[in-house]
């Protein structure tokens, strides 16, 4: 589509953007569904982007016949709802059936303005993708990709009882590798994955880390953050944060809280484990996987489930945790830990995937190999037991998430979207 660019020309920013987020909307609660990480991201870049003047429409699937067309989620941001298949929730894996529909919402909607109304095309997971890549063809525009998980990559890393990504979400992915003019890679570890599982080309490859909303989480006295959430001042809130299903592994809380109090019983009354989310995936097949799982190792007293929380009331539950833990089998940057060190509270989390670039081990936090819960429950009990050493580790956290802000992310995008505009990027600028 777009071609190299030429030494030492300068391209257009873009002013108008197509962002796709088909199968979940910008919309909806983070932590329950498929909303998470991704739908953050989605939302917190638009509303960056539009304050710098580029405006920007996201594309999502209608779910309802009562929903809106349009949709402003702020100032120059517009979340355009479109009919494909039933409405009500759709399983991801046979949305892609529902491809052809989506894009002709999309084609309709660039159809009712000027001829060149979007510059540019950027799609979040593969489905997005490969709407997007189809879009993009038709209007003769760059695509830009971002995968934020991947089929290969969670295949490689499958939690016990877990079903793998199917093939028809492999072939895809392969696909649009190819065909999108540039990926962006959450980490150097996720663009190594695109390289190593996929075949793509270095020079398309762009690492741009994901940001942290540093106005939202910010460090706060725990004591009080406790009182706020219901709990008392002596509390020792271990805490699990994100959507419940089996790649997310809050099983690996609840066995290594089990070891812990094995270890300590004396932390009996005053340890809580907490875990803020709702049902996801293949968890909403295994609605009383953690009660039950709870209630099998003797730990359901200290086990407390909530729903998804907004995020000034997220950033209590992180403020008021003696520690976050993020023990996934699989991620592709981890905002949650980053949250969670915003706030001041150190991360435990497993050495996989993003996670790795979101937590600085040994300084604002812990990276454990495997997920075995012995290993879990001996840090947790040094966290709990070491007052000083977590408080060192608390201290840093502010300052490593402070390198990861939203800024930072809309700034190397937008040399990205330069970057790929050209040379039509210069073509804008001289008609404009």
């Amino acid at each position: 589509m777009s071609g190299p660019l030429p030494l030492g020309q300068k391209t257009a920013v873009p002013s108008r953007i197509a962002t796709v987020s088909l199968h979940t909307s910008p919309l909806d609660q983070p932590g329950t569904g498929d909303a998470g990480g991704l739908n953050v991201y989605v939302v917190e870049v638009a509303r960056r982007m539009a304050e710098r003047d580029v405006a920007v429409d996201v594309f999502t699937r209608a779910t309802s016949a009562d929903l809106p067309p349009v949709v402003e989620l702020a100032p120059g941001v517009n979340v355009r709802h479109v009919p494909a298949g039933p409405y009500g929730r759709l399983d991801k894996n046979t949305l892609a059936d529902h491809l052809c529909p989506f894009v002709f919402g999309m084609l309709r909607a660039e159809a009712q303005g000027d001829p060149g109304h979007y510059d540019l095309v950027h799609g979040h997971y593969w489905l997005s993708g490969k709407a997007g890549v189809m879009a993009a063809r038709r209007w003769g525009v760059p695509m830009v990709q971002s995968m934020h998980t991947m089929a290969r990559v969670k295949n490689a890393a499958l939690a016990e009882g877990d079903s793998p990504e199917p093939e028809a979400r492999v072939r895809g992915e392969d696909q649009l590798v190819r065909q999108a003019d540039r990926l962006i890679a959450n980490t150097d570890d996720e663009a190594r994955q695109l390289t190593g599982f996929y075949g793509a080309r270095n020079e398309q490859i762009s690492t741009i880390p994901p940001g942290v909303d540093l106005e939202t989480f910010t460090p706060g006295a725990r004591t009080e953050a406790l009182e706020r959430i219901g709990l008392p001042r002596d509390a020792e809130l271990l805490l699990f944060v994100g959507r419940v299903q089996r790649l997310k592994a809050p099983d690996v809380l609840i066995r290594a809280a089990a070891d812990l109090l094995e270890r300590d019983p004396s932390l009996r009354s005053r340890l809580v484990v907490g875990v803020v989310g709702g049902l996801s995936g293949g968890g909403r097949n295994e609605p009383g996987l953690l009660t039950d799982l709870a209630r099998s190792l003797g730990v359901a007293d200290v086990v407390r489930l909530e729903p998804p929380q907004d995020r000034a009331r997220l950033a209590d539950y992180y403020r008021a945790a003696t520690v976050t833990v993020v023990p996934s089998y699989s991620e592709s940057f981890g905002l949650v830990a980053v949250e969670s060190q915003a706030c001041g509270t150190p991360v435990l989390a497993a050495r996989v995937g993003g996670l790795t670039t979101a937590v600085a081990d040994g300084v604002s936090g812990v990276l454990v190999d495997g997920h075995d819960p012995r290993h879990y429950a001996a840090e947790l009990h040094r966290m709990i037991t070491e007052p000083a050493w977590r408080a060192k580790l608390a201290g840093a956290g502010p300052r490593h998430a402070a390198t990861l802000g939203w800024s930072r992310t809309v700034d190397e995008l937008l040399d990205v979207y330069r970057d790929t505009l050209n040379p039509r990027g210069l073509r804008l600028a001289e008609a404009r």
